[in-house]
Formats: C-alpha cells, sequence, structure tokens
C-alpha cells in the first residue's frame, strides 16, 4: 500500500484550525499510514492546537495586511517572499502527495507553490462569501469544497463542489446528551436554557448586551450559559450566580448544545454549520469587524431559508429586547427555526470533502 503524504495548512482562528484537524482525523481513519504535516502562521493559535491534536506543524512567517498603513503592511512582501521560499522548501523536503488549504494566511504561500510544483491543491471555503486568498488559490486549485450554493462568481464552476463544513463529529447526537448537559452545569431542568456564544477570544459587543438586558432576561423565567471569551472573563465573571454560568471557555460543545433551548451566537463559518447540525432556535449577531462582512452573508444565507433571527449590533439597542421575548414566548416559532435550519445541516461534510481528496491520489 502507498505510504500516503498530506500537508495541511490553515489558521489564524479556531474556524481555519478546525476543519484542517477534523480532515486530517478523517484521512488518518482511511489511510491509517498516512504522513501528516500542518503549515501555520508563526505566533498564531495553530501553533498550539495542531500538536494538541496529536500533529506536526512548521510556522510560516506571514501576517494578513492591514486596513490601514503600519510597519506590518511594509513588511508584507518581505514576508510573502520569504514564506513562499519556505514553503517550497518544506513541499520539496515532505513530498506530499495531496496539499489541503483551509484558509488563513499561512494557506496562501503554501498553496501557492504547491501548485507550481504541479502537487494537487483542495481548498475548503468555510464561508458564502470568500476571502481574497481562496479566490487567488481558485485558479490553479484540483478541487474547491465549499459550504454554501452560489460561490459560481467567485469561484470556476467546474471545480466546485459542496460539501458543507467539517464540524465535530460529538454534535451528531446531542439530544440523547440533554440530562447530562444540564447536571453538568447545574441547571434547573424545568427552566429554558439560553446558551450565549461570544467565539473563543470572546466578543465585546455581545458582551454588552447580555451584561445590559441580564435582569430582563432572567425576569422571563430562563437560565444562562454565558461564554464571555478569554479576554474578557475578568470584567464578567462577578455575574456568575445560580441561573447564570459565566464561562470564559467551552471544552465540551456538545454539552452546551444540549443544555441549550435557545441560542445567541455570532456568525463565523464553523458556528452556523454547527448550528445547522444542532437544530435550536437561533438570534445571529454577526461580527462587523470582519473581511467583506462575511459573518452578515453567512447568517442571512440561513435567515432566507427561514432558519434564523438575524440582529445587527446596529439593530441591539432598539430591538433586540421585544425580538427575544417574543421568541421565548412563541414555542411554534421556536419549532418552525429549529426545523428550517436542521435542513441545511451537512453532517456528513468531512467526508465528504475526503472522497474529493482521494480522487487526486
Amino acid at each position: 500500500m502507498t505510504n500516503y503524504k498530506f500537508i495541511l495548512s490553515g489558521g489564524g482562528t479556531g474556524g481555519h484550525i478546525y476543519p484542517a484537524i477534523a480532515i486530517a482525523n478523517e484521512l488518518k481513519l482511511q489511510f491509517p499510514d498516512a504522513e501528516f504535516l500542518f503549515v501555520g502562521a508563526q505566533d498564531k493559535m495553530e501553533m498550539q492546537k495542531v500538536p494538541q491534536a496529536g500533529y506536526e506543524i512548521k510556522g510560516l512567517w506571514i501576517a494578513g495586511l492591514q486596513r490601514k498603513l503600519t510597519l506590518q503592511n511594509l513588511m508584507f512582501p518581505l514576508k510573502l517572499a520569504t514564506s513562499l521560499l519556505e514553503s517550497r522548501r518544506i513541499i520539496k523536503q515532505f513530498k506530499p502527495n495531496v496539499v489541503i488549504g483551509t484558509g488563513g494566511f499561512a494557506s496562501g504561500p503554501l498553496l501557492q507553490a504547491a501548485g507550481s510544483s504541479g502537487i494537487p491543491t483542495v481548498i475548503q471555503e468555510q464561508n458564502s462569501f470568500p476571502g481574497i486568498t481562496n479566490k487567488l488559490l481558485s485558479k490553479k486549485a484540483n478541487a474547491i469544497c465549499v459550504a454554501y450554493g452560489n460561490l459560481e462568481h467567485f469561484f470556476p464552476k467546474e471545480k466546485i463542489v459542496l460539501t458543507g463544513n467539517p464540524v465535530r463529529q460529538d454534535l451528531i447526537d446531542i439530544e440523547s446528551k440533554k440530562d447530562e448537559a444540564i447536571a453538568f452545569y447545574g441547571l434547573d431542568p424545568n427552566k429554558k436554557t439560553l446558551l450565549v456564544l461570544g467565539g473563543s477570544l470572546g466578543a465585546r459587543r455581545v458582551n454588552q448586551l447580555i451584561e445590559k438586558e441580564l435582569q430582563n432576561m432572567l425576569s422571563q423565567d430562563v437560565q444562562i450559559i454565558w461564554q464571555c471569551g478569554k479576554l474578557y472573563f475578568e470584567d464578567y465573571k462577578k455575574y456568575n450566580q445560580q441561573h447564570v454560568r459565566v464561562v470564559d471557555f467551552i471544552e465540551r460543545m456538545d454539552f452546551v448544545y444540549a443544555a441549550a433551548d435557545v441560542i445567541i451566537s455570532r456568525a463565523g463559518a464553523s458556528s452556523v454549520s454547527e448550528l445547522c447540525i444542532v437544530g435550536k432556535p437561533v438570534i445571529f449577531i454577526p461580527s462587523p469587524n470582519v473581511a467583506e462582512d462575511h459573518q452578515t452573508k453567512n447568517a442571512q444565507a440561513i435567515v432566507d431559508a427561514k432558519g434564523a433571527i438575524l440582529l445587527k449590533e446596529s439593530e441591539l439597542d432598539s430591538q433586540f429586547s421585544i425580538v427575544f421575548e417574543a421568541l421565548m414566548k412563541d414555542d411554534g416559532k421556536q419549532k418552525q427555526l429549529s426545523a428550517n435550519i436542521k435542513k441545511l445541516a451537512m453532517p456528513n461534510a468531512t467526508k465528504v470533502i475526503v472522497e474529493e481528496i482521494k480522487k487526486l491520489l
């Protein structure tokens, strides 16, 4: 049997790292003797998360362009040239059969170098609005695995495969874990539970909203799991009380999803894909501070299918309490949102992506 070799590159945020790890894990299941190497950006979170998942990683000296004139931007051409050279060296040394990119700064030079060396490349695009790196790389890529339809005006149509985003497999059957999850968080099984997700680092505007609305929410007989993020935990831990659990980071996502009846979340691509599988009523509050406003576009795709509610940050002060109260009082609306978002789930995404990779071996 051939001893296959795979290089995976993706990073900067969990939304790029976890899909890459999920793809590697599935490839490892199918090819137990395969060799794996990850390539990331130096001093980004992938340098910790990938070794924790049991894989080797090499770091490139690369960062994205800032939106204003900075020393970082002046250094960009040098960083890019250095990273391209280093990527060529890594590819020459490791000799991969296929290179897979899941987005983030490091995947640019790496996939560019792989394409130039005649090595097959696969892009996994998580968002409904692709970033500049993947748009540039798509011209040479062999396959482009996407999570949303209608991306033909960004990518060559003949290369697009609708696969969905890789998600944690422990989310597939969360209903069976509900009692265990309620007990784990010490919650009241007779109360409805609101889950607030701000991403691993946290979301300042979402935290400010929950702080402002906390008493109003509790008066509607709900209990809250509030993931405020590592950056903000010291500011908000004082709100820990009988019916409020304030946490910085969530290790057991399956438990919080199982415990939740209603969810408030940012609209990063991985979160949206997970929430489709989880199938609970969601109020999306997209971050406006991301490239091309892609979180709003991710959330809008779900809203268009009548599967979620979208509130922009600019609407929170005037609309949130009205929208939230109406949703909590309307069990029919909750059921309808659940049923519609679940229809969009693609639980086999990782396996489908690996099938595309196998075609190139």
